[in-house]
């Protein structure tokens, strides 16, 4: 059995990272705690605390990144959830034993220097699902 120890964070994908950010911090009084460039996904994500969970913005960075054809199929809006793992690959593991699918072969990184893999949603009812284990 995997080993998820929490909720990580919920990931929205936005056209426009700066304007998004506007709405969580003017509007909710939320404050963004880090930015990151994740260039060879393509993507840019800002991670707003809350509790003890996040919300992540991933605004595409080109028309290749890794959310451009969900953006261009769906548009902006929630992309995923992010459970914590103790060890993704081991994680990543058992649930390939069970049948779920992953959107690849291994874990990559992630914001923070984090590990991350994320399960298809064709083996978890709809829904796009991401480990994440902390450095």
């Amino acid at each position: 059995m995997p080993k998820i120890s929490g909720l990580d964070h919920v990931a929205i994908v936005t056209k426009d990272l700066k304007e998004s950010l506007r709405f969580f911090e003017t509007n909710l009084g939320l404050v963004c705690t880090h930015i990151e460039d994740l260039p060879e996904r393509g993507i840019r994500v800002a991670m707003i605390p809350i509790g003890d969970t996040r919300i992540e913005l991933i605004e595409s960075q080109h028309e290749k990144s890794e959310v451009a054809a969900f953006l261009q199929k769906r548009g902006p809006g929630l992309h995923h959830i992010a459970f914590r793992s103790e060890n993704v690959a081991s994680d990543m593991q058992a649930l390939t034993a069970q049948g779920v699918p992953f959107t690849t072969d291994t874990p990559r990184p992630g914001a923070h220097g984090c590990q991350v893999v994320f399960a298809h949603p064709k083996g978890t009812g709809g829904v796009l699902v991401e480990l994440v284990s902390q450095p």
